[in-house]
């Protein structure tokens, strides 16, 4: 994994088994002076907590599902313990990696995906409060769920806030894609994963709220751009059209923590957002099934987003008794399951070929249009 040159985005002939441009190090194409993939070092970055994000969301969205079949539980304690294991991995590969991440934060794609590690913390910190208190106990889960979230919430506020003031100061500015609400939702997942302990430490209530608030409407401002950037400017390119799924995160995550948050405004909140959540789904399908992508690390995507609709489906549908709402959650899980499994296949499958890396840096065009 760590020889990999890994990027959020790689180009169709890049991720091309063979193709040259996914040679060793050394290729002209992935190391000349002045290519976007010169700056970018070989090895683990923000991106790939993606991978931790997807994996513990199955195992979150399945342990709430409104229907439980025999061994649905089992199965998604040993998701969320794959999970945590990932984390672990790839923290200590970041650390002993940690002077990459200047060329990270350097760069107006990379940088985005620093908001995956905070929300990759919390996630595998509900999943112990969900799943893990049954082999660990209540106090012990209560206690780490408690640390991953203060860490996790106190790295996305800094992400939220020091992200998009490296954007608005940067002089150079990149063309909007669905990665630019990844520095913005950490606080909703915050929101979220805070209402789970709020029986335990009720003081976390009114900075729930507040985070819920603050990502929400920045999330908004952000979709509305990406809704402008999509309608007026060329078609987005094939290898970036997973991360529209991203917008999805944020509408699922919202209507999972105002069900927690504040269960008499569940439905009235929940209901409208889920509406275009929906449209957006059966939209970013669309135009997902109308190209062939070439596979990379953008394409888990695919999972977590899928999954917050997942738990503010299953959430309104315990709400409202409605059995639309809960054939709903259900289809949707197949769809997170079926969509997970496929990208954790594909991840292992290139994971360790040098020769043909998940992702490899292309995106000038893109990103200085």
């Amino acid at each position: 994994m760590t020889t990999l040159l890994a990027h959020p985005a790689a180009s169709p002939a890049a991720a091309a088994p063979g193709h040259p441009a996914a040679a060793a190090p050394g290729h002209p194409a992935a190391a000349a002076p002045g290519h976007p993939a010169a700056g970018i070092p070989r090895g683990v970055t923000p991106n790939w907590f993606a991978a931790v994000m997807g994996t513990g969301i199955v195992a979150i969205s399945a342990a709430g599902l409104p229907i439980q079949p025999p061994g649905l539980r089992t199965a998604a304690q040993l998701v969320w313990a794959a999970a945590a294991i990932l984390l672990v991995a790839l923290g200590v590969a970041s650390a002993w990696q940690w002077k990459a991440s200047a060329a990270h934060r350097a760069d107006p794609v990379m940088m985005q995906f620093y908001g995956a590690p905070p929300m990759a913390l919390m996630t595998v910190g509900g999943g112990t409060l969900l799943l893990g208190s049954d082999w660990i106990g209540l106090r012990a889960a209560v206690a780490i769920d408690l640390v991953l979230w203060t860490v996790g919430t106190i790295a996305g506020l800094a992400t939220a806030v020091a992200i998009p003031y490296r954007m608005i100061t940067r002089p150079e500015k990149s063309a909007a894609f669905g990665g630019w609400l990844m520095p913005v939702v950490p606080p909703m997942v915050s929101a979220a994963n805070g209402a789970l302990l709020i029986p335990h430490v009720p003081e976390l209530r009114t900075l729930c709220l507040a985070m819920f608030g603050a990502s929400l409407i920045a999330a908004l401002l952000m979709i509305a751009h990406l809704w402008g950037h999509l309608l007026t400017q060329a078609p987005t390119p094939a290898r970036l059209i997973p991360t529209l799924w991203i917008v999805l995160g944020p509408l699922g995550q919202s209507i999972t923590a105002m069900n927690l948050l504040d269960p008499a405004a569940a439905t009235k909140f929940g209901l409208p957002v889920w509406g275009f959540a929906m449209f957006w789904l059966v939209l970013v399908s669309a135009l997902t099934l109308r190209e062939r992508i070439p596979f990379g690390l953008p394409w888990w995507s695919f999972t977590f987003p899928v999954g917050t609709l997942v738990t503010g489906t299953t959430g309104l549908a315990a709400r409202t008794g409605d059995p639309v709402l809960t054939a709903a959650a259900v289809g949707l899980f197949l769809l997170l399951a079926t969509a997970w499994g496929t990208v954790s296949v594909l991840t292992g499958r290139y994971a360790w070929r040098e020769h043909q890396p998940v992702a490899v840096d292309d995106l000038a065009a893109e990103r200085h249009q």
